[in-house]
């Protein structure tokens, strides 16, 4: 598979991926986003999906934005 196949283009799953890779807990995300934290945790193992508004909140906590692919 080549490198490109193996990143991750899906929107919801950069989401969780970066979740993942902030090094601070579900509960402290939940809390500084504003994003309640069952729902947070059942979107992070892809049991549901998140609105739109619900993924800006992320994204701001985060410090993603989105960015036009070439």
């Amino acid at each position: 598979m080549s490198a490109k196949k193996k990143q991750q283009t899906d929107l919801a799953a950069q989401l969780r991926q970066a979740i993942r890779d902030s090094g601070v807990t579900l509960y402290r995300v939940a809390v500084e986003s504003g994003v309640d934290r069952a729902m947070l945790s059942r979107f992070v193992t892809n049991e549901r999906d998140i609105t739109l508004r619900t993924a800006s909140r992320l994204a701001d906590y985060l410090g993603l934005g989105l960015r036009k692919r070439r």
